[in-house]
């Protein structure tokens, strides 16, 4: 039987959030639920990490946002550049997530092929250890209709129900159309809070030190390009002024010199 959250657990000020999943399942749509944005266009694709911060439900929450891989292709499938930004958004939430959430669509069905690109895809993170933080998020919750998550789950059969038990029977469904009250986000945060519940702190998941310098270096060499694109523009900008005035000069001298020939 897949576990339930208590009513009750340990309350956190600061969460920090990693969504992660295949292109096109609602990581996007996820973030904006879980901190109340509204988006008045489809999402896109994501292509590189992004971040979002709000608070919610009186907790200081971070999220971030990953590139998706496609749903049957194996971690060596995909880019060099999406396997990077995956491994790399932990390092976005200093000093690191508390929890990543899983984004599978409940409209789709979900294949071992599936299960094995999403195993392979994590192991990215952190190898085995990262399932101890894992909570899967269903997305498109509106699909489900009448129908339960535990049975939508059994359903799905063994590549789903191994995957949910893999990550501690921790999940979470969520309807992006119909936020309502904010109900379904609140009962998120209770069940990443329950995941600490006990433990006497609310530690996170501990990024390299190699991984943090490739970050702050990687940071650090984008602020260093806005910054050149920045100084090219001003002195393409300088430049237009320049030969603008230079132009108005000599449309002036020759007007000049058309007078002098009239008189």
């Amino acid at each position: 039987k897949l576990s339930r959250s208590p009513k009750k657990s340990s309350p956190m000020t600061d969460i920090r959030v990693v969504l992660v999943g295949a292109k096109g399942s609602g990581k996007t749509s996820a973030l904006n639920t879980i901190l109340g944005r509204r988006c008045l266009q489809p999402p896109g694709r994501t292509a590189r990490c992004q971040v979002g911060a709000g608070v919610v439900f009186g907790r200081r929450v971070t999220v971030v946002d990953t590139p998706g891989w496609w749903m049957n292709y194996f971690a060596d499938e995909s880019t060099a550049f999406d396997r990077r930004e995956l491994a790399l958004g932990s390092a976005l939430c200093p000093p690191g997530p508390h929890v990543f959430l899983l984004v599978i669509r409940a409209d789709r069905a979900f294949t071992e092929t599936h299960g094995r690109a999403v195993r392979e895809h994590l192991r990215l993170i952190g190898g085995e250890r990262v399932w101890g933080r894992v909570v899967v998020l269903f997305g498109c919750g509106d699909w489900l209709a009448g129908t339960t998550t535990e049975r939508y789950i059994e359903s799905e059969g063994e590549p789903l129900r191994g995957l949910v038990e893999r990550c501690g029977n921790r999940y979470h469904t969520l309807n992006n159309k119909t936020r309502g009250d904010g109900f379904q986000v609140r009962e998120l945060i209770g069940k990443i809070e329950l995941m600490f519940a006990g433990r006497g702190d609310h530690r996170h998941h501990e990024v390299e030190r190699s991984v943090m310098e490739h970050v702050k270096v990687k940071m650090r060499g984008e602020n260093e390009r806005a910054e050149e694109r920045l100084m090219r523009k001003e002195r393409r900008r300088q430049m237009a002024r320049s030969q603008l005035g230079e132009l108005t000069t000599l449309k002036s001298d020759k007007q000049c010199q058309r007078g002098v020939v009239l008189l």
